[in-house]
C-alpha cells in the first residue's frame, strides 16, 4: 500500500498490539483538540467502584476514553449524543463527598461505541440506550475548562444545520491556532534562521491535522495542534528532492514534499487556509533547492562524487518524450502522469489511478501474445460493454442538463479501499462509520471484480498502482481480520486469484509483464487520452461516453463563490467522497510509444549468422554488414581494448561525448538534463548545467575550445560560453525534439524528430558587449520519419 511504506506495515504486524488510538477514530473532518490523563470511574459512588487508568481525548465532535489496558474497549462518545454535561459535584459543593469528586465530569449520553476490544481490529459495538461516564482528570483544575470546551462543542454538534456545525468548529479551530504559535524552542539549532510561520493542516488518508507551519534557512516544520503523533514533524531542507503544488478538494490549497526521487508516498502533504501562505511556502523551499543547484553546479567535486540536484521539474511532455523513446517503463511513465495530475497517495479521493489491462482470468495460461487477452484500452470501463453502454446512453440522452453518464466515478476512496481493506482495515471502519461492507460485496475475487466492473449498473472503477507493484501483501488476509461471511458460508480470507496465477506474487509478476507488453505499449496512449488527455472533457469525452459528473471536474465548482454554509458543505463533502477526475495535461491527441529496433553486436561464435537473422531491418547499417574478414579484424581489435578510467557523472543515460581541442577537457550530455564539464588532468567535475528541464541529446565543442553547443528535446539548441560560464544564446529551429548536431566549415547542422535537417550559418555580432549569433537557415532536409543522428 503506498500510503502505509513497508517498514511501518512491518511494524504494524510486528507490534500490532501496542497501537490502540489514532485519527482514523475520529469521523471524516473530524478535529483532535486535547488530551488529558484521566480515570474512567465505574460504578462511581458504590461501595465496588473503580478505576480504568487511561487518557480522555477532546475531539470537535466526540469523546474517546482509550484505556491502558489493552484488552478494554476504547470509548467514543459522540457530543451529539450527550444529554448532559457537567462538572461533578455542581450540585452539592460544600459536601465532603463533592470535595472526593473534584476534578470528575459526568456524560449523560445515549448511545456509545465500543472499539478495538482486546485490541482486535473488528467492526464497532454499539450500546443504545440512557446511560452516565465519569471520567476524573488527575488534573482537577483544568476540569471548569473541559466542560466549558465540551459544551461550546456541543452546542455546535446539535445545530440543525451541517454547514451552521461545521462553520462554529472551523471558529473554534481557529481561535485555538490564533491563541498558540510555532514553539521556536523546537528549531534543530540555534543559528537558524526563520523565514515564516503559517497555520495549516497535515494531510494523511482521509486525516487532517491542524498545526503551525514554520520555515527556516535550513528545515522545515510542522507542530501539530495536538501534538500528535508526535511533537514536531521536522524535514531538512537539504533532503527535500521533489515539491508540488496541490489542489485539494478542488481547491489551491495544497503543498506535497518528497524527500525522494521515485517514491509514491510524499514525507509530507500540507493544507494551507490560504493559497498566498502555500505559495510564500513554495517560494523559500524552491529558493532554497535553487539555490543549492546553482551551488552545485558551481562547486568542484572531486573523486567523482556528484551531489545530485535536489529539485527537478519536468513536464508532461517532457516524461512523454522520455516514454515514446523507452527510457522510461509504461508503470514509470503512469505515475509521473498521475504526480503531475494532483493524484497523490495522501488523498484518497486523487489516488493514483491505473488501468485494467488484463481480459482474461479464466484461464490456465495467461497468453500476452494474444491481443484478446488485454482490455480495449480506448474505451472508458463503463463503454466495455455494448449492453449497458446503449442504456447508459438512453438514460444520458434523457437527462436534463448537466448531463453526465455514469453516476459513479473510475477511482474515489471507497474504491481504493475496497482494494486495500486487507492492509487498511482501520481506514474503512472510518469511511464506512465503524462498518465492514457486505461480505459478498468485498474484495474477494479478481475475476468476479472484473465481471462486476464489466456487467454492474454503477461500477466503473480503475486498479490502482499496488497492482502493478511488488508489494502483494494487499491481497492477502495477514492479520487475520473478520470480514464477515459469504452467502455460501464461506468466511472472507484472501483474494481469490485467476487460474494462470500459481500465488499472489505470480500474480502481480504477470499483471507487471502485461502492463509492459507490446500490445499495452502500443495502445496506453489511447487510455492516457481518456483520464489526462484530449477525451476528457469536452465534445471528445462525449464522442469516447466518457462523461462524469460535473463536480468531479477541475473547475467543475467554485467553492468560494457558494454563500449558503450548508450547500458549500454539501458539495465538498460530495467532491471528496465521490472522487476527482485527474488534472487534464494533454489538450491533443497522446502520440504513440515509438516501437525501439535495437542493434545487437553477435559473439564471435555466432559470426555465421546470415544477414535474415539480424534484428535490423534490410538498408540500415549493422555489424552483419561487414565483409567476413573486416569482422574478424574488428573483434581482434575489441578484444585489445583496456579500460583506462572510469566516471560516473550522470544519472540518467548518456547521450553525448565531445573532448575539447586541447585534450584537456570532456563534455557530457544526459537524459538528466544536464551538460557536464570533466577536467581529464585533475579528475574531477568542474561544471554541472542545466538549460532546460528536458534532456540534452547531443553537444560538440567549437574550434577554439570556448564554447560548446548542446541540443535539447526541448526543440533547441544552446550555445554554453566556456570562459564566462554561462548559457550565451538559443537557437529555436525545429517543431520537435533536436535528436543531434554536427559542425562543419562554420555551418552547424541540426536534426530533430520533426523529421528535418537544417543547415544554419552562425555570425558572431557584437551586442552591448557581449557575444551573440546572428542564426540564418541555409538549407532543410525533411525525411518520411524522424530523425535518430546525422
Amino acid at each position: 500500500m503506498a500510503f502505509i511504506r513497508k517498514k511501518q506495515r512491518e511494524q504494524q504486524l510486528q507490534f500490532y498490539s501496542k497501537e490502540r488510538f489514532s485519527l482514523l477514530l475520529l469521523n471524516l473532518e473530524e478535529y483532535y483538540f486535547e488530551q488529558h490523563t484521566a480515570n474512567h470511574i465505574i460504578c462511581e459512588g458504590r461501595q465496588n467502584e473503580r478505576k480504568t487508568r487511561g487518557s480522555l481525548k477532546i475531539c470537535s465532535k466526540s469523546v474517546i476514553f482509550e484505556p491502558d489496558e489493552m484488552f478494554q474497549p476504547i470509548i467514543k462518545i459522540s457530543l451529539r449524543d450527550c444529554i448532559k454535561i457537567e462538572k461533578q459535584g455542581d450540585n452539592g459543593a460544600n459536601s465532603l463527598f463533592a470535595k472526593t469528586r473534584q476534578g470528575r465530569i459526568s456524560l449523560v449520553f445515549s448511545q456509545v461505541y465500543f472499539i478495538k476490544e482486546h485490541n482486535i481490529v473488528a467492526p464497532y459495538k454499539i450500546e443504545r440506550g440512557k446511560m452516565q461516564y465519569v471520567f476524573e482528570l488527575d488534573i482537577a483544575g483544568k476540569v471548569e475548562d473541559v466542560v466549558e470546551t465540551l459544551l461550546q462543542l456541543h452546542r455546535a454538534s446539535c445545530l440543525d444545520k451541517l454547514g451552521d456545525q461545521t462553520a462554529m468548529i472551523i471558529a473554534i479551530l481557529q481561535s485555538r491556532l490564533a491563541r498558540t504559535s510555532f514553539d521556536k524552542n523546537r528549531f534543530q539549532s540555534f543559528s537558524e534562521i526563520f523565514k515564516m510561520e503559517c497555520k495549516a493542516e497535515m494531510v494523511t488518508p482521509l486525516v487532517t491535522n491542524p498545526g503551525h507551519v514554520c520555515i527556516t534557512d535550513t528545515n522545515l516544520y510542522f507542530q501539530p495542534l495536538n501534538g500528535y503523533p508526535k511533537p514536531v514533524v521536522q524535514i531538512t531542507l537539504q533532503d527535500v528532492r521533489r515539491i508540488y503544488k496541490r489542489r485539494h478538494g478542488l481547491m489551491p490549497l495544497g503543498l506535497e514534499v518528497f524527500c525522494t526521487e521515485d517514491d509514491l508516498c510524499s514525507d509530507i502533504y500540507l493544507k494551507f487556509y490560504e493559497s498566498q501562505d502555500r505559495d510564500e511556502l513554495y517560494f523559500y523551499i524552491a529558493t532554497y533547492l535553487d539555490e543549492e543547484t546553482e551551488a552545485d553546479r558551481n562547486q568542484v567535486i572531486r573523486h567523482s562524487h556528484i551531489a545530485k540536484n535536489h529539485v527537478t521539474e519536468h513536464t508532461a511532455e517532457s516524461y512523454m518524450l522520455q516514454w515514446q523513446r523507452g527510457h522510461i517503463s509504461n508503470y514509470q511513465y503512469l505515475l509521473h502522469l498521475n504526480n503531475l495530475a494532483d493524484r497523490s497517495c495522501n488523498d484518497l479521493s486523487q489516488y493514483p489511478v491505473f488501468p485494467w489491462i488484463i481480459n482474461d482470468y479464466f484461464s490456465a495460461e495467461l497468453d500476452l501474445s494474444n491481443p484478446e487477452t488485454f482490455r480495449d484500452l480506448s474505451k472508458p470501463i463503463g463503454a466495455l460493454n455494448k449492453e449497458r453502454l446503449e442504456r447508459l446512453l438512453i438514460r444520458y440522452q434523457e437527462m436534463p442538463e448537466p448531463k453526465f453518464m455514469y453516476g459513479s466515478h473510475y477511482s474515489s476512496p471507497g474504491y481504493v479501499l475496497f482494494y486495500l481493506v486487507r492492509i487498511a482495515p482501520e481506514h474503512m471502519l472510518c469511511l464506512q462509520n465503524g462498518r465492514f461492507d457486505h461480505a459478498d460485496r468485498m474484495f474477494n475475487s479478481i475475476a468476479e471484480t472484473w465481471k462486476n466492473c464489466l456487467d454492474g449498473a454503477t461500477d466503473f472503477k480503475e486498479l490502482i498502482p499496488e497492482f502493478y507493484g511488488d508489494d502483494f501483501s494487499f491481497l492477502v488476509n495477514s492479520l487475520k481480520l473478520d470480514l464477515g461471511k459469504r452467502q455460501g458460508g464461506k468466511m472472507v480470507d484472501d483474494v481469490q486469484l485467476p487460474p494462470w496465477a500459481s500465488g499472489p506474487k505470480d500474480f502481480l509478476q504477470k499483471s507487471k509483464e502485461a502492463l509492459e507488453s507490446n500490445y499495452v505499449s502500443e495502445h496506453l496512449h489511447e487510455w492516457i487520452d481518456l483520464i489526462f488527455g484530449y477525451k476528457q472533457k469536452g465534445n471528445e469525452a462525449v464522442g469516447a461516453h466518457n462523461i462524469f459528473h460535473p463536480l468531479t471536474y477541475e473547475g467543475g465548482v467554485d467553492l468560494n463563490s457558494i454563500e449558503d454554509p450548508d450547500e458549500k458543505v454539501a458539495m465538498l463533502t460530495q467532491i471528496l467522497e465521490f472522487g476527482q477526475t485527474p488534472k487534464q495535461l494533454f489538450v491533443i491527441p497522446h502520440p504513440r510509444r515509438i516501437t525501439t529496433k535495437f542493434k545487437s553486436l553477435p559473439q564471435p561464435s555466432s559470426q555465421s549468422a546470415s544477414l535474415a537473422d539480424s534484428p535490423v531491418s534490410p538498408g540500415e547499417e549493422s555489424f552483419e554488414d561487414l565483409t567476413e574478414e573486416s569482422r574478424t579484424l574488428a573483434w581482434n581489435n575489441i578484444t585489445k581494448l583496456k579500460l583506462h578510467e572510469s566516471y560516473k557523472i550522470h544519472k540518467e543515460a548518456i547521450t553525448g561525448i565531445a573532448v575539447s581541442f586541447n585534450g584537456s577537457s570532456v563534455f557530457t550530455t544526459s537524459q538528466d538534463s544536464t551538460l557536464k564539464m570533466f577536467s581529464k588532468e585533475s579528475r574531477t567535475l568542474q561544471r554541472s548545467i542545466s538549460f532546460s528541464n528536458m534532456a540534452l541529446s547531443s553537444c560538440l565543442v567549437l574550434p577554439g575550445d570556448n564554447t560548446v553547443i548542446s541540443s535539447s528535446w526541448d526543440n533547441n539548441v544552446y550555445f554554453y560560453s566556456i570562459a564566462f560560464g554561462r548559457r550565451h544564446d538559443t537557437l529555436m529551429g525545429h517543431d520537435d525534439a533536436v535528436s543531434k548536431i554536427s559542425w562543419h566549415n562554420n555551418r552547424l547542422y541540426s536534426a530533430s524528430w520533426d523529421s528535418t535537417v537544417k543547415v544554419w550559418s552562425c555570425v558572431p555580432l557584437e551586442m552591448t558587449g557581449t557575444k551573440k549569433h546572428h542564426f540564418e537557415l541555409l538549407a532543410e532536409l525533411e525525411h518520411d520519419v524522424s530523425i535518430q543522428s546525422v
